[in-house]
Protein backbone atom coordinates (compact mmCIF):
# COMPACT_ATOMS: atom_id res chain seq x y z
CA UNK A 1 0.00 0.00 0.00
CA UNK A 2 3.00 2.26 0.44
CA UNK A 3 3.39 2.83 -3.33
CA UNK A 4 -0.10 4.25 -4.05
CA UNK A 5 0.16 6.45 -0.92
CA UNK A 6 3.45 7.88 -2.14
CA UNK A 7 1.91 8.49 -5.54
CA UNK A 8 -1.06 10.19 -3.92
CA UNK A 9 1.24 12.38 -1.85
CA UNK A 10 3.23 13.33 -4.93
CA UNK A 11 0.02 14.16 -6.75
CA UNK A 12 -1.14 16.45 -3.90
CA UNK A 13 2.10 18.41 -3.66
CA UNK A 14 1.82 20.75 -6.69
CA UNK A 15 -1.62 21.96 -5.58
CA UNK A 16 -0.21 22.99 -2.20
CA UNK A 17 2.74 24.75 -3.88
CA UNK A 18 0.49 26.67 -6.24
CA UNK A 19 -1.62 27.84 -3.32
CA UNK A 20 1.43 29.26 -1.59
CA UNK A 21 3.14 30.67 -4.68
CA UNK A 22 0.23 32.30 -6.45
CA UNK A 23 -3.10 32.49 -4.69
CA UNK A 24 -5.71 31.58 -7.27
CA UNK A 25 -5.75 32.51 -10.93
CA UNK A 26 -4.43 35.98 -11.90
CA UNK A 27 -6.99 38.40 -13.30
CA UNK A 28 -4.35 40.56 -14.94
CA UNK A 29 -3.52 40.31 -18.61
CA UNK A 30 -0.52 38.15 -19.43
CA UNK A 31 2.69 40.13 -19.06
CA UNK A 32 1.28 42.64 -16.55
CA UNK A 33 3.22 42.66 -13.28
CA UNK A 34 1.94 43.20 -9.78
CA UNK A 35 3.91 43.87 -6.62
CA UNK A 36 2.10 43.50 -3.34
CA UNK A 37 2.54 44.53 0.29
CA UNK A 38 6.12 44.80 1.51
CA UNK A 39 7.64 44.55 -1.97
CA UNK A 40 5.53 47.41 -3.29
CA UNK A 41 6.24 49.59 -0.29
CA UNK A 42 9.95 48.89 -0.50
CA UNK A 43 10.04 49.66 -4.22
CA UNK A 44 8.30 53.02 -3.72
CA UNK A 45 10.45 53.96 -0.70
CA UNK A 46 13.68 53.09 -2.48
CA UNK A 47 12.69 54.98 -5.65
CA UNK A 48 11.71 58.13 -3.75
CA UNK A 49 14.86 58.05 -1.62
CA UNK A 50 17.03 57.64 -4.72
CA UNK A 51 15.50 60.80 -6.22
CA UNK A 52 16.04 62.64 -2.94
CA UNK A 53 19.71 61.54 -2.85
CA UNK A 54 20.15 62.69 -6.44
CA UNK A 55 19.33 66.34 -5.67
CA UNK A 56 20.59 66.32 -2.07
CA UNK A 57 24.07 67.55 -3.05
CA UNK A 58 22.65 70.70 -4.68
CA UNK A 59 21.12 71.99 -1.43
CA UNK A 60 22.48 75.08 0.31
CA UNK A 61 25.06 77.76 -0.52
CA UNK A 62 27.81 75.19 -1.07
CA UNK A 63 25.62 72.90 -3.18
CA UNK A 64 27.15 71.48 -6.36
CA UNK A 65 25.80 71.70 -9.92
CA UNK A 66 24.74 68.88 -12.21
CA UNK A 67 25.33 68.57 -15.94
CA UNK A 68 22.31 67.22 -17.84
CA UNK A 69 22.97 65.95 -21.37
CA UNK A 70 20.15 65.16 -23.73
CA UNK A 71 20.69 62.33 -26.19
CA UNK A 72 18.29 63.75 -28.76
CA UNK A 73 19.56 65.71 -31.74
CA UNK A 74 21.66 68.72 -30.86
CA UNK A 75 23.01 67.02 -27.71
CA UNK A 76 21.90 69.89 -25.51
CA UNK A 77 23.85 70.40 -22.31
CA UNK A 78 22.31 72.09 -19.26
CA UNK A 79 24.38 72.97 -16.20
CA UNK A 80 22.12 73.64 -13.23
CA UNK A 81 21.55 73.19 -9.52
CA UNK A 82 17.87 74.04 -9.58
CA UNK A 83 16.05 70.98 -8.21
CA UNK A 84 12.99 71.38 -10.45
CA UNK A 85 15.09 71.70 -13.62
CA UNK A 86 17.12 68.58 -12.77
CA UNK A 87 14.06 66.48 -11.99
CA UNK A 88 12.12 67.77 -15.00
CA UNK A 89 14.92 66.72 -17.33
CA UNK A 90 15.48 63.15 -16.12
CA UNK A 91 13.33 60.24 -17.16
CA UNK A 92 12.06 58.32 -14.13
CA UNK A 93 10.58 54.85 -14.25
CA UNK A 94 9.63 54.48 -10.60
CA UNK A 95 6.08 55.54 -9.70
CA UNK A 96 6.97 57.03 -6.30
CA UNK A 97 9.89 58.94 -7.80
CA UNK A 98 7.41 60.51 -10.24
CA UNK A 99 5.39 61.84 -7.27
CA UNK A 100 8.50 63.63 -5.98
CA UNK A 101 9.24 65.05 -9.43
CA UNK A 102 5.68 66.40 -9.50
CA UNK A 103 5.92 68.09 -6.09
CA UNK A 104 9.15 69.82 -7.08
CA UNK A 105 7.39 71.06 -10.24
CA UNK A 106 4.42 72.27 -8.17
CA UNK A 107 6.78 74.02 -5.74
CA UNK A 108 8.47 75.73 -8.70
CA UNK A 109 5.13 76.93 -10.10
CA UNK A 110 3.74 77.97 -6.72
CA UNK A 111 6.63 79.90 -5.13
CA UNK A 112 9.65 79.42 -7.42
CA UNK A 113 12.19 78.35 -4.80
CA UNK A 114 12.64 75.49 -2.33
CA UNK A 115 12.38 72.90 -5.10
CA UNK A 116 15.34 70.90 -3.75
CA UNK A 117 14.32 71.28 -0.09
CA UNK A 118 10.86 69.86 -0.71
CA UNK A 119 12.21 66.71 -2.40
CA UNK A 120 14.92 66.19 0.23
CA UNK A 121 12.39 66.66 3.04
CA UNK A 122 9.90 64.18 1.52
CA UNK A 123 12.77 61.69 0.98
CA UNK A 124 13.85 62.00 4.61
CA UNK A 125 10.27 61.51 5.85
CA UNK A 126 10.12 58.29 3.83
CA UNK A 127 13.47 57.16 5.24
CA UNK A 128 12.04 57.55 8.75
CA UNK A 129 8.79 55.85 7.70
CA UNK A 130 10.71 52.87 6.31
CA UNK A 131 12.40 52.30 9.70
CA UNK A 132 9.03 52.54 11.46
CA UNK A 133 7.39 50.09 9.03
CA UNK A 134 10.24 47.66 9.74
CA UNK A 135 9.43 48.04 13.46
CA UNK A 136 5.90 46.87 12.59
CA UNK A 137 4.20 50.26 12.98
CA UNK A 138 1.12 50.43 10.75
CA UNK A 139 1.43 52.91 7.81
CA UNK A 140 -1.82 54.63 8.84
CA UNK A 141 -0.44 55.23 12.34
CA UNK A 142 2.68 56.80 10.77
CA UNK A 143 0.51 59.03 8.58
CA UNK A 144 -1.59 60.12 11.57
CA UNK A 145 1.58 61.01 13.49
CA UNK A 146 2.98 62.93 10.51
CA UNK A 147 -0.32 64.82 10.11
CA UNK A 148 -0.37 65.98 13.74
CA UNK A 149 3.34 66.84 13.61
CA UNK A 150 2.80 68.87 10.43
CA UNK A 151 0.03 70.93 12.06
CA UNK A 152 2.20 71.73 15.08
CA UNK A 153 5.22 72.53 12.88
CA UNK A 154 3.10 74.92 10.79
CA UNK A 155 1.90 76.73 13.93
CA UNK A 156 5.52 77.01 15.18
CA UNK A 157 6.61 78.40 11.80
CA UNK A 158 3.79 80.97 11.84
CA UNK A 159 4.78 82.02 15.36
CA UNK A 160 8.42 82.49 14.27
CA UNK A 161 7.54 84.63 11.21
CA UNK A 162 8.21 88.38 11.16
CA UNK A 163 6.27 90.99 9.22
CA UNK A 164 7.72 94.36 8.19
CA UNK A 165 5.09 95.32 5.61
CA UNK A 166 4.27 98.58 7.41
CA UNK A 167 7.86 99.88 7.39
CA UNK A 168 8.97 100.35 3.79
CA UNK A 169 12.72 100.62 4.48
CA UNK A 170 12.73 97.46 6.63
CA UNK A 171 10.60 95.63 4.03
CA UNK A 172 12.99 96.61 1.22
CA UNK A 173 15.87 95.31 3.39
CA UNK A 174 13.95 92.04 3.89
CA UNK A 175 13.44 91.75 0.13
CA UNK A 176 17.17 92.34 -0.48
CA UNK A 177 18.09 89.69 2.11
CA UNK A 178 15.63 87.20 0.65
CA UNK A 179 17.00 87.79 -2.86
CA UNK A 180 20.57 87.40 -1.58
CA UNK A 181 19.70 84.19 0.28
CA UNK A 182 17.96 82.72 -2.78
CA UNK A 183 20.83 83.66 -5.12
CA UNK A 184 23.57 82.49 -2.74
CA UNK A 185 22.93 78.85 -3.64
CA UNK A 186 23.09 79.58 -7.38
CA UNK A 187 25.68 80.52 -9.99
CA UNK A 188 25.11 84.23 -9.26
CA UNK A 189 26.44 83.93 -5.70
CA UNK A 190 29.55 86.10 -6.32
CA UNK A 191 27.52 89.00 -7.72
CA UNK A 192 24.52 88.40 -5.50
CA UNK A 193 24.32 92.03 -4.26
CA UNK A 194 24.17 93.31 -7.83
CA UNK A 195 21.50 90.80 -8.90
CA UNK A 196 19.53 91.11 -5.65
CA UNK A 197 19.31 94.83 -6.41
CA UNK A 198 18.13 94.17 -9.98
CA UNK A 199 15.50 91.70 -8.79
CA UNK A 200 14.24 94.02 -6.02
CA UNK A 201 14.01 97.01 -8.37
CA UNK A 202 12.11 94.94 -10.95
CA UNK A 203 9.64 93.57 -8.38
CA UNK A 204 9.12 96.93 -6.66
CA UNK A 205 8.16 98.41 -10.06
CA UNK A 206 5.29 95.90 -10.28
CA UNK A 207 3.63 97.77 -7.38
CA UNK A 208 2.21 94.59 -5.88
CA UNK A 209 0.47 93.34 -9.04
CA UNK A 210 2.80 90.31 -9.11
CA UNK A 211 2.52 89.86 -12.87
CA UNK A 212 5.91 88.42 -13.84
CA UNK A 213 4.99 88.74 -17.54
CA UNK A 214 5.92 92.40 -17.19
CA UNK A 215 9.54 91.53 -16.41
CA UNK A 216 11.39 90.31 -19.44
CA UNK A 217 14.76 88.53 -19.26
CA UNK A 218 17.01 88.76 -22.32
CA UNK A 219 20.23 86.74 -22.64
CA UNK A 220 23.12 88.30 -24.58
CA UNK A 221 26.41 86.36 -24.64
CA UNK A 222 29.53 88.48 -24.09
CA UNK A 223 30.82 90.59 -21.22
CA UNK A 224 30.64 89.22 -17.69
CA UNK A 225 27.70 88.58 -15.34
CA UNK A 226 28.47 91.90 -13.61
CA UNK A 227 27.58 93.78 -16.82
CA UNK A 228 23.92 92.70 -16.56
CA UNK A 229 21.55 95.65 -16.11
CA UNK A 230 17.91 96.57 -15.67
CA UNK A 231 16.32 98.74 -18.33
CA UNK A 232 12.89 100.29 -17.97
CA UNK A 233 10.51 99.75 -20.82
CA UNK A 234 10.56 96.83 -23.17
CA UNK A 235 13.37 95.53 -25.40
CA UNK A 236 12.52 93.50 -28.49
CA UNK A 237 15.27 91.31 -29.90
CA UNK A 238 14.77 92.46 -33.52
CA UNK A 239 16.05 95.07 -36.01
CA UNK A 240 14.11 97.70 -37.95
CA UNK A 241 13.63 96.87 -41.62
CA UNK A 242 16.05 98.52 -44.05
CA UNK A 243 15.56 102.18 -44.84
CA UNK A 244 13.19 102.84 -41.93
CA UNK A 245 13.79 105.54 -39.32
CA UNK A 246 15.86 104.27 -36.37
CA UNK A 247 13.93 106.35 -33.86
CA UNK A 248 10.19 107.09 -33.62
CA UNK A 249 8.71 109.56 -31.13
CA UNK A 250 5.13 109.19 -29.79
CA UNK A 251 4.76 105.81 -31.42
CA UNK A 252 1.30 104.40 -32.14
CA UNK A 253 1.88 100.71 -32.59
CA UNK A 254 -0.29 98.26 -34.48
CA UNK A 255 0.62 94.72 -33.43
CA UNK A 256 -0.49 92.02 -35.85
CA UNK A 257 -0.25 88.37 -36.69
CA UNK A 258 -1.06 88.33 -40.38
CA UNK A 259 0.57 87.09 -43.60
CA UNK A 260 2.29 89.97 -45.40
CA UNK A 261 3.97 87.85 -48.03
CA UNK A 262 2.38 87.41 -51.47
CA UNK A 263 -0.93 85.60 -51.13
CA UNK A 264 -0.06 82.04 -52.02
CA UNK A 265 -2.88 79.75 -53.06
CA UNK A 266 -3.35 77.95 -49.77
CA UNK A 267 -4.57 74.62 -51.15
CA UNK A 268 -1.83 72.03 -51.09
CA UNK A 269 -0.91 70.83 -54.57
CA UNK A 270 -3.18 73.34 -56.37
CA UNK A 271 -2.14 74.43 -59.87
CA UNK A 272 -3.12 77.40 -61.95
CA UNK A 273 -2.87 76.89 -65.70
CA UNK A 274 -2.61 79.89 -67.98
CA UNK A 275 -2.28 80.05 -71.73
CA UNK A 276 0.03 83.08 -72.00
CA UNK A 277 2.59 85.10 -70.03
CA UNK A 278 0.22 88.06 -70.06
CA UNK A 279 -2.14 86.06 -67.82
CA UNK A 280 0.72 85.42 -65.36
CA UNK A 281 1.29 89.19 -65.35
CA UNK A 282 -2.39 89.72 -64.58
CA UNK A 283 -2.24 87.32 -61.60
CA UNK A 284 0.84 89.12 -60.26
CA UNK A 285 -0.81 92.52 -60.72
CA UNK A 286 -3.93 91.29 -58.89
CA UNK A 287 -1.73 90.03 -56.05
CA UNK A 288 0.03 93.40 -55.87
CA UNK A 289 -3.22 95.33 -55.86
CA UNK A 290 -4.59 93.12 -53.10
CA UNK A 291 -1.47 93.65 -50.98
CA UNK A 292 -1.48 97.45 -51.60
CA UNK A 293 -5.13 97.57 -50.46
CA UNK A 294 -4.21 95.66 -47.28
CA UNK A 295 -1.33 98.09 -46.58
CA UNK A 296 -3.67 101.07 -47.04
CA UNK A 297 -6.13 99.54 -44.57
CA UNK A 298 -3.28 99.20 -42.07
CA UNK A 299 -2.22 102.84 -42.58
CA UNK A 300 -5.83 104.00 -42.02
CA UNK A 301 -5.53 102.90 -38.39
CA UNK A 302 -3.35 105.96 -37.83
CA UNK A 303 -0.35 103.94 -36.62
CA UNK A 304 3.25 104.90 -37.32
CA UNK A 305 4.79 101.53 -36.43
CA UNK A 306 3.57 98.15 -37.64
CA UNK A 307 4.93 95.04 -35.89
CA UNK A 308 4.12 91.70 -37.43
CA UNK A 309 4.58 88.20 -36.11
CA UNK A 310 5.08 86.87 -39.64
CA UNK A 311 7.25 87.82 -42.62
CA UNK A 312 6.78 91.13 -44.45
CA UNK A 313 7.83 91.01 -48.09
CA UNK A 314 9.69 93.89 -49.77
CA UNK A 315 6.68 95.19 -51.69
CA UNK A 316 4.31 95.66 -48.71
CA UNK A 317 7.23 97.06 -46.70
CA UNK A 318 7.83 99.65 -49.44
CA UNK A 319 4.12 100.54 -49.61
CA UNK A 320 3.93 100.94 -45.82
CA UNK A 321 7.09 103.05 -45.87
CA UNK A 322 5.56 105.36 -48.52
CA UNK A 323 2.49 105.72 -46.29
CA UNK A 324 4.76 106.76 -43.39
CA UNK A 325 4.52 103.53 -41.39
CA UNK A 326 7.72 101.85 -40.18
CA UNK A 327 7.59 98.06 -39.90
CA UNK A 328 9.24 95.25 -37.93
CA UNK A 329 8.81 91.68 -39.14
CA UNK A 330 9.13 88.25 -37.56
CA UNK A 331 8.84 89.39 -33.95
CA UNK A 332 8.75 86.12 -31.97
CA UNK A 333 5.37 85.19 -30.54
CA UNK A 334 6.41 85.56 -26.90
CA UNK A 335 7.71 89.04 -27.76
CA UNK A 336 4.50 90.02 -29.57
CA UNK A 337 2.28 88.86 -26.70
CA UNK A 338 4.38 90.70 -24.11
CA UNK A 339 4.57 93.79 -26.29
CA UNK A 340 0.78 93.89 -26.62
CA UNK A 341 0.44 93.54 -22.84
CA UNK A 342 3.02 96.22 -22.09
CA UNK A 343 1.96 98.85 -24.64
CA UNK A 344 -1.73 98.29 -23.95
CA UNK A 345 -2.53 97.24 -27.53
CA UNK A 346 -4.15 94.12 -28.98
CA UNK A 347 -2.90 91.60 -31.50
CA UNK A 348 -5.03 91.86 -34.65
CA UNK A 349 -5.24 89.80 -37.79
CA UNK A 350 -7.89 91.65 -39.81
CA UNK A 351 -7.88 95.37 -40.63
CA UNK A 352 -11.37 96.13 -41.96
CA UNK A 353 -12.50 97.89 -38.78
CA UNK A 354 -10.04 100.65 -37.73
CA UNK A 355 -12.19 101.55 -34.72
CA UNK A 356 -12.26 98.04 -33.28
CA UNK A 357 -8.52 97.40 -33.20
CA UNK A 358 -6.69 98.80 -30.18
CA UNK A 359 -3.31 100.43 -30.86
CA UNK A 360 -0.44 100.26 -28.39
CA UNK A 361 1.34 103.48 -27.42
CA UNK A 362 4.76 104.45 -26.12
CA UNK A 363 6.91 107.60 -25.99
CA UNK A 364 9.93 106.54 -28.05
CA UNK A 365 10.98 103.52 -30.04
CA UNK A 366 14.69 103.44 -30.85
CA UNK A 367 17.45 101.07 -31.88
CA UNK A 368 20.09 100.36 -29.24
CA UNK A 369 23.30 98.31 -29.23
CA UNK A 370 24.03 95.67 -26.60
CA UNK A 371 27.43 94.10 -27.20
CA UNK A 372 27.50 93.34 -30.92
CA UNK A 373 23.74 93.13 -31.39
CA UNK A 374 21.11 95.69 -32.32
CA UNK A 375 17.82 95.60 -30.48
CA UNK A 376 14.75 97.82 -30.39
CA UNK A 377 13.85 99.54 -27.14
CA UNK A 378 10.36 100.79 -26.31
CA UNK A 379 10.54 103.52 -23.62
CA UNK A 380 7.68 105.18 -21.77
CA UNK A 381 5.23 102.32 -22.37
CA UNK A 382 1.60 102.48 -21.24
CA UNK A 383 2.17 99.98 -18.43
CA UNK A 384 4.80 101.83 -16.37
CA UNK A 385 5.77 98.75 -14.36
CA UNK A 386 7.27 96.91 -17.35
CA UNK A 387 11.02 96.44 -17.41
CA UNK A 388 13.68 94.29 -19.03
CA UNK A 389 16.68 92.68 -17.37
CA UNK A 390 19.51 92.13 -19.85
CA UNK A 391 21.81 89.29 -18.75
CA UNK A 392 25.39 89.26 -20.02
CA UNK A 393 27.74 86.33 -19.53
CA UNK A 394 30.48 84.16 -20.94
CA UNK A 395 28.42 81.43 -22.63
CA UNK A 396 24.88 80.30 -23.27
CA UNK A 397 25.12 77.70 -20.45
CA UNK A 398 26.10 80.35 -17.91
CA UNK A 399 23.31 82.63 -19.17
CA UNK A 400 20.73 79.83 -19.05
CA UNK A 401 21.57 79.08 -15.42
CA UNK A 402 21.71 82.81 -14.58
CA UNK A 403 18.21 83.26 -16.03
CA UNK A 404 16.84 80.30 -14.03
CA UNK A 405 18.44 81.65 -10.83
CA UNK A 406 17.12 85.16 -11.38
CA UNK A 407 13.68 83.82 -12.25
CA UNK A 408 13.66 81.91 -8.93
CA UNK A 409 14.61 85.09 -7.07
CA UNK A 410 11.88 87.10 -8.85
CA UNK A 411 9.23 84.45 -8.06
CA UNK A 412 10.20 84.41 -4.38
CA UNK A 413 10.15 88.21 -4.18
CA UNK A 414 6.71 88.34 -5.81
CA UNK A 415 5.48 85.76 -3.26
CA UNK A 416 6.94 87.90 -0.47
CA UNK A 417 5.23 91.04 -1.79
CA UNK A 418 1.91 89.16 -1.71
CA UNK A 419 2.52 87.64 1.75
CA UNK A 420 5.02 89.88 3.53
CA UNK A 421 5.92 87.47 6.35
CA UNK A 422 9.55 86.33 6.48
CA UNK A 423 11.51 83.78 8.54
CA UNK A 424 15.25 83.52 9.23
CA UNK A 425 17.09 81.02 7.01
CA UNK A 426 20.10 78.76 7.47
CA UNK A 427 18.18 75.82 8.96
CA UNK A 428 16.75 78.02 11.73
CA UNK A 429 13.01 77.51 10.98
CA UNK A 430 13.55 73.73 10.65
CA UNK A 431 15.10 73.63 14.14
CA UNK A 432 12.19 75.66 15.58
CA UNK A 433 9.69 73.29 13.97
CA UNK A 434 11.52 70.12 15.02
CA UNK A 435 11.66 71.39 18.64
CA UNK A 436 7.87 71.99 18.61
CA UNK A 437 7.26 68.52 17.13
CA UNK A 438 9.51 66.82 19.70
CA UNK A 439 7.65 68.56 22.53
CA UNK A 440 4.39 67.22 21.07
CA UNK A 441 5.86 63.70 20.72
CA UNK A 442 6.88 63.72 24.40
CA UNK A 443 3.23 64.33 25.40
CA UNK A 444 1.66 61.89 22.91
CA UNK A 445 0.94 58.32 24.02
CA UNK A 446 1.06 55.35 21.63
CA UNK A 447 2.98 54.60 18.48
CA UNK A 448 2.09 57.90 16.83
CA UNK A 449 4.77 59.54 18.96
CA UNK A 450 7.39 57.43 17.12
CA UNK A 451 6.20 58.91 13.83
CA UNK A 452 6.38 62.40 15.32
CA UNK A 453 9.98 61.84 16.42
CA UNK A 454 10.73 60.65 12.89
CA UNK A 455 9.16 63.85 11.51
CA UNK A 456 11.37 65.97 13.80
CA UNK A 457 14.46 64.03 12.63
CA UNK A 458 13.52 64.60 8.99
CA UNK A 459 13.19 68.35 9.63
CA UNK A 460 16.65 68.39 11.25
CA UNK A 461 18.11 66.69 8.18
CA UNK A 462 17.85 69.94 6.16
CA UNK A 463 20.47 71.84 8.26
CA UNK A 464 22.47 68.57 8.43
CA UNK A 465 22.65 68.32 4.63
CA UNK A 466 23.49 72.06 4.28
CA UNK A 467 26.48 71.40 6.62
CA UNK A 468 27.52 68.20 4.85
CA UNK A 469 27.51 69.91 1.43
CA UNK A 470 29.83 72.56 2.87
CA UNK A 471 32.16 69.88 4.26
CA UNK A 472 31.41 70.79 7.88
CA UNK A 473 30.91 68.51 10.87
CA UNK A 474 27.14 68.23 10.60
CA UNK A 475 26.35 66.25 13.77
CA UNK A 476 28.39 68.68 15.91
CA UNK A 477 26.78 71.81 14.43
CA UNK A 478 23.22 70.45 14.45
CA UNK A 479 23.52 69.34 18.08
CA UNK A 480 24.84 72.83 18.97
CA UNK A 481 21.83 74.32 17.14
CA UNK A 482 19.50 72.04 19.07
CA UNK A 483 21.03 73.15 22.34
CA UNK A 484 20.78 76.85 21.36
CA UNK A 485 17.10 76.48 20.42
CA UNK A 486 16.51 74.49 23.60
CA UNK A 487 17.86 77.47 25.56
CA UNK A 488 15.35 79.68 23.74
CA UNK A 489 17.80 81.31 21.30
CA UNK A 490 15.49 81.19 18.26
CA UNK A 491 17.65 83.09 15.76
CA UNK A 492 20.48 80.58 15.56
CA UNK A 493 21.23 78.80 12.28
CA UNK A 494 24.14 77.41 10.28
CA UNK A 495 26.63 80.10 9.24
CA UNK A 496 28.39 78.51 6.27
CA UNK A 497 31.06 81.22 6.02
CA UNK A 498 32.48 80.68 9.53
CA UNK A 499 31.55 76.98 9.63
CA UNK A 500 29.77 77.34 12.98
CA UNK A 501 26.35 78.27 14.31
CA UNK A 502 25.55 81.97 14.00
CA UNK A 503 22.83 84.55 14.57
CA UNK A 504 20.79 84.64 11.35
CA UNK A 505 19.58 88.20 11.99
CA UNK A 506 23.15 89.54 12.00
CA UNK A 507 24.14 87.40 8.98
CA UNK A 508 21.12 88.81 7.11
CA UNK A 509 19.92 85.35 6.04
CA UNK A 510 16.18 85.68 5.51
CA UNK A 511 13.72 83.47 3.65
CA UNK A 512 10.18 83.88 2.45
CA UNK A 513 7.58 82.41 4.82
CA UNK A 514 5.48 81.04 1.97
CA UNK A 515 8.41 79.03 0.58
CA UNK A 516 9.03 77.31 3.92
CA UNK A 517 5.33 76.69 4.50
CA UNK A 518 4.94 75.19 1.04
CA UNK A 519 7.98 72.91 1.56
CA UNK A 520 6.49 71.65 4.82
CA UNK A 521 2.99 71.00 3.45
CA UNK A 522 3.96 69.59 0.03
CA UNK A 523 6.69 67.36 1.48
CA UNK A 524 4.37 65.90 4.11
CA UNK A 525 1.54 65.28 1.63
CA UNK A 526 3.83 63.61 -0.91
CA UNK A 527 5.41 61.35 1.73
CA UNK A 528 1.94 60.47 3.02
CA UNK A 529 0.81 59.50 -0.46
CA UNK A 530 3.79 57.18 -0.97
CA UNK A 531 3.45 55.57 2.51
CA UNK A 532 -0.16 54.62 1.71
CA UNK A 533 0.88 52.45 -1.25
CA UNK A 534 0.72 48.68 -0.81
CA UNK A 535 0.29 47.47 -4.37
CA UNK A 536 1.91 48.42 -7.67
CA UNK A 537 0.37 47.14 -10.91
CA UNK A 538 2.21 47.66 -14.17
CA UNK A 539 0.18 47.27 -17.33
CA UNK A 540 1.40 45.44 -20.34
CA UNK A 541 2.51 47.67 -23.22
CA UNK A 542 0.18 47.35 -26.19
CA UNK A 543 1.52 44.84 -28.69
CA UNK A 544 1.99 46.04 -32.24
CA UNK A 545 -0.04 44.10 -34.71
CA UNK A 546 2.06 42.21 -37.22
Amino acid sequence: DSQPRRRRARRGRPAKMSMLGNAGPSVLQEGATEEKGEHARLASFVGAMAISDLVKSTLGPKGMDKILMSVSKGNQVTVTNDGATILKSIYVDNAAAKVLVDISKAQDDEVGDGTTSVVVFAGELLRQAEQLVNQKVHPMTIIQGFREACTVAKEALEAAALDHAADEAAFRKDLMNIARTTLSSKILTHDKDHFANLACDAVMRLKGSGNLEMIQLIQKPGGSLKDSFLDEGFILDKKFNTGHPKKIENAKILIANTPMDTDKIKIYGARVRVDSMAKVGEIEAAEKAKMAAKCEKIAKHGCNLFINRQLIYNYPEQVLSDLGVASIEHADFDGVERLALVTGGEICSTFDDPEGNVLGTCDTVEEIMIGEDRLIKFSGVAKGEACTIVLRGASSHVLGEAERSLHDALCVLVSTVKDSRVVYGGGCPEMIMSKAVEELAAKTPGKRSLAMEGFAKALRMIPTIICENAGLDSSEIVSQLRASHGRGDHKMGVDILTGETGDMEQCGITECFRVKQQVLLSGTEAAEMIIRVDDIIKCVPRQREQ
